[in-house]
Protein backbone atom coordinates (compact mmCIF):
# COMPACT_ATOMS: atom_id res chain seq x y z
CA UNK A 1 0.00 0.00 0.00
CA UNK A 2 3.32 3.20 0.71
CA UNK A 3 4.69 2.12 -2.34
CA UNK A 4 0.94 2.49 -4.55
CA UNK A 5 0.92 5.62 -2.45
CA UNK A 6 4.21 6.81 -3.54
CA UNK A 7 3.38 6.16 -6.81
CA UNK A 8 0.35 7.78 -7.14
CA UNK A 9 2.05 10.77 -5.18
CA UNK A 10 4.95 10.75 -8.13
CA UNK A 11 2.92 10.84 -10.91
CA UNK A 12 0.80 13.61 -9.35
CA UNK A 13 4.17 15.79 -9.42
CA UNK A 14 5.20 14.90 -12.45
CA UNK A 15 1.85 15.25 -14.66
CA UNK A 16 1.82 18.68 -12.57
CA UNK A 17 4.20 20.21 -14.40
CA UNK A 18 3.29 19.11 -18.02
CA UNK A 19 2.57 21.10 -20.37
CA UNK A 20 -0.56 19.30 -21.97
CA UNK A 21 -3.18 19.23 -19.40
CA UNK A 22 -4.92 15.24 -19.15
CA UNK A 23 -7.83 14.41 -17.63
CA UNK A 24 -9.40 11.19 -17.07
CA UNK A 25 -12.71 9.13 -18.63
CA UNK A 26 -14.27 7.94 -15.69
CA UNK A 27 -15.80 4.82 -16.89
CA UNK A 28 -11.49 3.41 -16.41
CA UNK A 29 -12.97 3.06 -12.65
CA UNK A 30 -16.32 2.12 -13.16
CA UNK A 31 -15.44 -1.23 -10.89
CA UNK A 32 -14.01 1.60 -8.15
CA UNK A 33 -16.12 4.47 -8.39
CA UNK A 34 -19.16 2.64 -7.19
CA UNK A 35 -18.01 1.53 -4.34
CA UNK A 36 -16.02 5.04 -3.21
CA UNK A 37 -16.74 7.35 -4.64
CA UNK A 38 -15.22 9.89 -2.32
CA UNK A 39 -11.94 7.99 -1.86
CA UNK A 40 -12.08 7.67 -6.15
CA UNK A 41 -12.16 10.91 -6.40
CA UNK A 42 -9.42 11.75 -4.45
CA UNK A 43 -7.33 9.42 -5.70
CA UNK A 44 -8.15 10.75 -9.09
CA UNK A 45 -7.20 14.02 -8.12
CA UNK A 46 -4.01 12.82 -6.37
CA UNK A 47 -2.41 11.56 -9.99
CA UNK A 48 -2.81 15.08 -10.68
CA UNK A 49 -5.48 15.09 -12.99
CA UNK A 50 -8.04 18.31 -13.00
CA UNK A 51 -10.38 17.11 -15.65
CA UNK A 52 -12.58 14.68 -16.30
CA UNK A 53 -14.99 13.07 -19.17
CA UNK A 54 -18.54 11.08 -17.02
CA UNK A 55 -21.90 12.00 -16.85
CA UNK A 56 -23.62 9.89 -13.60
CA UNK A 57 -23.47 11.11 -10.27
CA UNK A 58 -23.47 7.57 -8.60
CA UNK A 59 -26.23 8.11 -7.01
CA UNK A 60 -25.65 11.50 -5.25
CA UNK A 61 -27.33 14.57 -5.53
CA UNK A 62 -26.14 17.12 -8.29
CA UNK A 63 -25.13 19.83 -5.57
CA UNK A 64 -23.15 16.90 -3.40
CA UNK A 65 -21.32 15.48 -6.15
CA UNK A 66 -20.68 18.78 -7.93
CA UNK A 67 -19.18 20.04 -4.13
CA UNK A 68 -17.48 16.60 -4.42
CA UNK A 69 -15.88 17.44 -7.69
CA UNK A 70 -14.96 21.15 -6.86
CA UNK A 71 -12.99 19.57 -3.20
CA UNK A 72 -11.35 17.44 -5.26
CA UNK A 73 -10.30 20.35 -8.14
CA UNK A 74 -12.03 18.33 -10.79
CA UNK A 75 -14.02 20.25 -13.74
CA UNK A 76 -16.58 18.05 -15.31
CA UNK A 77 -15.73 19.03 -19.37
CA UNK A 78 -17.49 16.06 -20.74
CA UNK A 79 -20.79 14.11 -20.42
CA UNK A 80 -22.04 11.14 -21.73
CA UNK A 81 -25.57 11.11 -23.81
CA UNK A 82 -27.33 8.29 -25.09
CA UNK A 83 -28.25 8.14 -28.64
CA UNK A 84 -31.87 7.63 -28.15
CA UNK A 85 -32.10 10.95 -25.69
CA UNK A 86 -30.27 13.24 -28.55
CA UNK A 87 -32.42 11.68 -31.31
CA UNK A 88 -35.74 12.91 -28.91
CA UNK A 89 -34.78 14.66 -25.68
CA UNK A 90 -31.99 16.98 -26.64
CA UNK A 91 -33.07 19.54 -24.35
CA UNK A 92 -33.01 17.14 -21.39
CA UNK A 93 -29.29 16.56 -22.73
CA UNK A 94 -28.78 20.49 -22.63
CA UNK A 95 -29.89 20.23 -19.11
CA UNK A 96 -27.62 17.11 -17.95
CA UNK A 97 -24.53 18.93 -18.98
CA UNK A 98 -25.31 22.08 -17.45
CA UNK A 99 -26.28 20.23 -14.73
CA UNK A 100 -22.40 19.08 -14.48
CA UNK A 101 -21.06 22.33 -15.92
CA UNK A 102 -19.89 20.59 -18.64
CA UNK A 103 -18.66 22.62 -22.61
CA UNK A 104 -19.18 18.95 -24.12
CA UNK A 105 -21.27 15.93 -24.59
CA UNK A 106 -20.36 13.04 -26.43
CA UNK A 107 -22.32 10.23 -28.26
CA UNK A 108 -20.27 6.64 -27.82
CA UNK A 109 -22.62 4.26 -29.82
CA UNK A 110 -24.61 4.28 -32.77
CA UNK A 111 -27.61 2.05 -32.08
CA UNK A 112 -27.61 -0.74 -35.27
CA UNK A 113 -28.33 -4.58 -35.55
CA UNK A 114 -25.60 -6.62 -34.61
CA UNK A 115 -22.79 -6.37 -36.50
CA UNK A 116 -24.11 -4.49 -39.63
CA UNK A 117 -23.47 -1.23 -39.64
CA UNK A 118 -25.05 -0.07 -42.47
CA UNK A 119 -25.81 3.86 -44.95
CA UNK A 120 -29.17 3.50 -43.86
CA UNK A 121 -27.71 3.67 -39.86
CA UNK A 122 -25.25 6.64 -40.64
CA UNK A 123 -27.74 8.86 -42.39
CA UNK A 124 -29.94 8.58 -39.41
CA UNK A 125 -27.68 9.61 -37.13
CA UNK A 126 -26.11 12.54 -39.24
CA UNK A 127 -29.72 13.63 -39.17
CA UNK A 128 -29.73 13.23 -35.19
CA UNK A 129 -26.49 14.60 -34.65
CA UNK A 130 -27.80 17.99 -36.91
CA UNK A 131 -30.55 18.41 -35.35
CA UNK A 132 -29.31 17.88 -31.37
CA UNK A 133 -25.83 19.32 -32.18
CA UNK A 134 -28.07 22.33 -33.28
CA UNK A 135 -29.90 22.22 -29.97
CA UNK A 136 -27.14 21.96 -27.89
CA UNK A 137 -24.66 24.77 -29.49
CA UNK A 138 -27.62 27.07 -29.08
CA UNK A 139 -27.11 26.63 -24.92
CA UNK A 140 -23.19 27.11 -25.64
CA UNK A 141 -22.68 23.43 -25.37
CA UNK A 142 -20.71 21.34 -28.37
CA UNK A 143 -21.71 17.96 -29.63
CA UNK A 144 -19.32 14.99 -30.39
CA UNK A 145 -19.90 11.53 -31.47
CA UNK A 146 -17.07 9.23 -30.97
CA UNK A 147 -16.72 6.23 -33.11
CA UNK A 148 -15.88 2.95 -32.39
CA UNK A 149 -14.57 1.13 -35.61
CA UNK A 150 -17.76 0.07 -37.49
CA UNK A 151 -17.86 3.82 -38.98
CA UNK A 152 -14.26 2.94 -41.50
CA UNK A 153 -16.42 0.82 -43.33
CA UNK A 154 -15.71 1.20 -47.34
CA UNK A 155 -18.28 3.32 -49.03
CA UNK A 156 -17.99 4.85 -52.25
CA UNK A 157 -14.24 5.85 -52.15
CA UNK A 158 -13.78 6.30 -49.30
CA UNK A 159 -16.04 4.84 -45.65
CA UNK A 160 -18.88 5.86 -43.66
CA UNK A 161 -17.03 7.78 -41.33
CA UNK A 162 -15.78 10.44 -43.97
CA UNK A 163 -19.53 10.38 -45.08
CA UNK A 164 -20.53 11.86 -41.76
CA UNK A 165 -17.53 13.92 -41.51
CA UNK A 166 -18.94 15.59 -45.06
CA UNK A 167 -22.29 15.88 -43.79
CA UNK A 168 -22.47 16.52 -40.33
CA UNK A 169 -22.52 20.36 -40.25
CA UNK A 170 -19.16 21.68 -38.24
CA UNK A 171 -21.31 24.03 -36.08
CA UNK A 172 -23.20 21.46 -34.63
CA UNK A 173 -21.77 18.15 -34.51
CA UNK A 174 -18.24 16.91 -34.05
CA UNK A 175 -16.05 14.21 -32.95
CA UNK A 176 -14.05 13.08 -30.06
CA UNK A 177 -11.23 10.85 -31.33
CA UNK A 178 -10.78 7.21 -29.53
CA UNK A 179 -7.28 6.78 -30.67
CA UNK A 180 -7.40 2.89 -29.87
CA UNK A 181 -10.51 2.79 -31.93
CA UNK A 182 -9.52 4.21 -34.92
CA UNK A 183 -6.14 1.95 -34.90
CA UNK A 184 -8.42 -1.37 -34.31
CA UNK A 185 -10.49 -1.13 -37.26
CA UNK A 186 -7.15 -0.45 -39.28
CA UNK A 187 -6.74 3.59 -39.78
CA UNK A 188 -4.23 5.93 -38.73
CA UNK A 189 -5.09 8.35 -36.09
CA UNK A 190 -2.55 10.70 -37.22
CA UNK A 191 -3.68 10.65 -41.16
CA UNK A 192 -7.51 10.72 -39.84
CA UNK A 193 -6.56 14.30 -37.57
CA UNK A 194 -4.69 15.79 -40.78
CA UNK A 195 -7.69 14.70 -43.34
CA UNK A 196 -9.70 16.62 -40.81
CA UNK A 197 -8.40 18.95 -38.56
CA UNK A 198 -10.03 20.93 -36.25
CA UNK A 199 -12.96 17.92 -36.38
CA UNK A 200 -11.92 16.46 -33.19
CA UNK A 201 -12.17 18.81 -30.38
CA UNK A 202 -11.86 15.96 -27.73
CA UNK A 203 -9.48 12.68 -27.78
CA UNK A 204 -9.31 9.31 -25.90
CA UNK A 205 -5.85 7.97 -24.99
CA UNK A 206 -5.78 4.32 -25.17
CA UNK A 207 -3.25 2.04 -26.39
CA UNK A 208 -3.40 -1.48 -27.61
CA UNK A 209 -1.41 -4.90 -26.92
CA UNK A 210 0.82 -5.10 -30.28
CA UNK A 211 -0.15 -8.25 -31.57
CA UNK A 212 -4.12 -7.70 -31.48
CA UNK A 213 -6.35 -8.92 -34.52
CA UNK A 214 -8.90 -5.43 -35.09
CA UNK A 215 -12.03 -5.21 -36.97
CA UNK A 216 -14.45 -3.05 -38.24
CA UNK A 217 -17.19 -4.44 -35.68
CA UNK A 218 -16.54 -2.49 -32.51
CA UNK A 219 -15.39 -4.99 -30.27
CA UNK A 220 -12.03 -5.86 -28.30
CA UNK A 221 -10.82 -7.77 -25.39
CA UNK A 222 -11.01 -5.13 -22.35
CA UNK A 223 -7.71 -6.49 -21.30
CA UNK A 224 -5.90 -5.47 -25.08
CA UNK A 225 -5.50 -2.12 -23.35
CA UNK A 226 -2.13 -1.48 -21.87
CA UNK A 227 -0.25 1.46 -20.30
CA UNK A 228 0.26 4.25 -22.89
CA UNK A 229 3.47 3.89 -24.84
CA UNK A 230 3.35 0.14 -24.47
CA UNK A 231 0.90 -0.80 -27.44
CA UNK A 232 0.87 -0.48 -30.98
CA UNK A 233 -1.27 2.59 -31.61
CA UNK A 234 1.57 5.14 -31.59
CA UNK A 235 0.41 7.53 -28.82
CA UNK A 236 3.69 9.57 -28.81
CA UNK A 237 3.43 10.37 -32.80
CA UNK A 238 -0.30 11.21 -31.94
CA UNK A 239 0.29 13.46 -29.20
CA UNK A 240 3.01 15.40 -31.28
CA UNK A 241 0.59 16.96 -33.51
CA UNK A 242 -2.65 16.07 -31.96
CA UNK A 243 -2.88 20.10 -30.41
CA UNK A 244 -2.11 21.61 -33.86
CA UNK A 245 -4.65 19.53 -35.74
CA UNK A 246 -8.00 20.82 -33.29
CA UNK A 247 -7.38 18.64 -30.06
CA UNK A 248 -8.24 20.30 -27.35
CA UNK A 249 -9.06 18.07 -24.22
CA UNK A 250 -7.24 14.63 -23.72
CA UNK A 251 -9.04 11.86 -21.26
CA UNK A 252 -7.04 8.60 -20.25
CA UNK A 253 -9.20 5.78 -20.88
CA UNK A 254 -8.24 2.39 -19.69
CA UNK A 255 -11.02 -0.10 -19.81
CA UNK A 256 -8.52 -2.94 -18.14
CA UNK A 257 -9.12 -4.32 -15.03
CA UNK A 258 -5.57 -2.66 -14.04
CA UNK A 259 -6.40 0.41 -14.67
CA UNK A 260 -5.94 1.76 -11.23
CA UNK A 261 -2.29 0.63 -11.51
CA UNK A 262 -1.87 1.09 -14.78
CA UNK A 263 -2.89 4.87 -15.06
CA UNK A 264 -0.11 6.36 -12.98
CA UNK A 265 2.35 4.69 -15.31
CA UNK A 266 0.10 6.37 -18.68
CA UNK A 267 1.08 9.41 -16.75
CA UNK A 268 4.61 9.19 -16.59
CA UNK A 269 4.83 8.16 -20.31
CA UNK A 270 2.76 11.30 -21.15
CA UNK A 271 4.83 13.28 -18.93
CA UNK A 272 8.08 11.99 -20.40
CA UNK A 273 7.09 13.10 -24.33
CA UNK A 274 9.06 16.04 -25.45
Amino acid sequence: MKKLCFLILLSGFMISGFAQEIGLQLYSLRREIPKDVPGSMALISSWGIKEIEGGGSYNMTMDDYNALLKKNKLNMVSIGADFNELANEPAKVVANAKAFGAKYVMCAWIPHTGTNFTLADTEKAIAVFNTAGKVLAEAGITLCYHPHGYEFRPYESGTLFDLMAKKMDPKYANFEMDVFWVKHPGQDPVALLKKYPNRFPLMHLKDRRPGTEGNQFGTADDETNVVLGGGDVGIAAIMKVARQYGVKHFFIEDESMHAVHQIPQSLTFLKSLK
